[in-house]
């Protein structure tokens, strides 16, 4: 890799990744570099949103002032994706794409961010990686004759298939809502109910399910998959066990506390320790986005997250 000094390097491009980015730009800060291990930015809203799945500011009605430069307004998954392209062309953000980290090292005066064959150079960091990056998966073993059926997005879903997915929050049910167009569809909850979902969803559900579009087994747990002639035997504690031909699961995302730790920062209830100003407990390491929230973080609050660290990265 190359010598170069960077004066940030940001892991993670996602919304409070792209707004540190940028608000550090904007307040004279160049030689910025945006690391991400997908294909793109917003890897989260490009795999775990449907087509057109609506992107309000105010996610989960949460009224959150924008504090910085970026503009966000409520739109689709479509229009916010154009939106960020547009916001990181026009401030001249080098994003480095298809690159994991693997940990981040602080030397005396500078980070070493370890990437697979080398490293990148900064005086300063911000890790901003999402809880998606790092779906959660089911406790018992997935045969690895049907692992091609399993996922935990829509991508690998096809027509006319019988479909079941798991779990029981906003993007369960739109994957349950958007599959029973052209799919036989039913959706497993732990839960007795669809609480956990936004008005919008519940009802969404609620009449998907009136009108017989999906099925729905609540209350019961999955305690096993099995492979049955190259399809998916789902076996419930309570009822008789099910063959289908794809399982979905939308049960959240986990925070990578593995990577944290050994980037020295700490963990504390499960979220890692920073202060006001999202700087960890490693001095110019800091953490931004829904990893410093309790159940994931709206746009807006990752937005203002990178304008608070852009701020006090220049002022220190």
């Amino acid at each position: 890799m190359s010598d170069k000094m960077y004066e940030l390097a940001i892991i993670g491009a996602g919304p409070a990744g792209i707004a540190a980015a940028v608000e550090c730009y904007l307040l004279g800060m160049r030689d910025i570099i945006l690391i991400e291990k997908d294909e793109n930015h917003n890897a989260t809203i490009r795999k775990f949103y449907k087509d057109n799945k609506r992107v309000d500011k105010d996610w989960k009605g949460q009224k959150v002032d924008l504090d910085g430069n970026i503009y966000f307004i409520d739109g689709t998954k479509e229009s916010t994706l154009d939106f960020f392209d547009e916001v990181i062309a026009k401030h001249s953000v080098e994003l480095k794409t298809h690159t994991e980290v693997q940990k981040i090292q602080k030397n005396d005066d500078h980070f070493e961010v370890m990437i697979t064959g080398g490293s990148i150079k900064a005086k300063h960091a911000v890790v901003t990686i999402g809880r998606m990056g790092k779906p959660n998966k089911p406790d018992y073993k997935i045969p690895s004759s049907i692992k091609k059926r399993v996922a935990y997005t829509l991508e690998s879903c096809s027509l006319d298939e019988k479909v079941m997915v798991v779990g029981g929050g906003d993007s369960a049910i739109e994957y349950a809502v958007d599959l029973a167009h052209k799919n036989d569809v039913t959706i497993c909850y732990r839960r007795e109910n669809f609480r956990r979902a936004n008005p919008t969803n519940q009802k969404d559900i609620a009449e998907a399910l009136e009108r017989e579009d999906v099925c729905a087994i609540l209350g019961v747990n999955i305690t096993a998959l099995e492979e049955d002639n190259g399809k998916v035997k789902v076996v419930l504690d309570e009822g008789e066990a099910e063959t289908y031909d794809r399982v979905i699961y939308a049960i959240g995302g986990t925070t990578p506390s593995a990577f944290l730790g050994s980037s020295g920062i700490e963990i504390e209830d499960g979220k890692p320790v920073h202060d006001e100003n999202y700087m960890s407990n490693v001095e110019g390491l800091y953490v931004a986005g829904d990893i410093t929230q309790e159940s994931g973080g709206s746009i807006a609050l990752g937005l203002n997250h990178g304008y608070a660290i852009a701020n006090h990265i220049l002022k220190v």
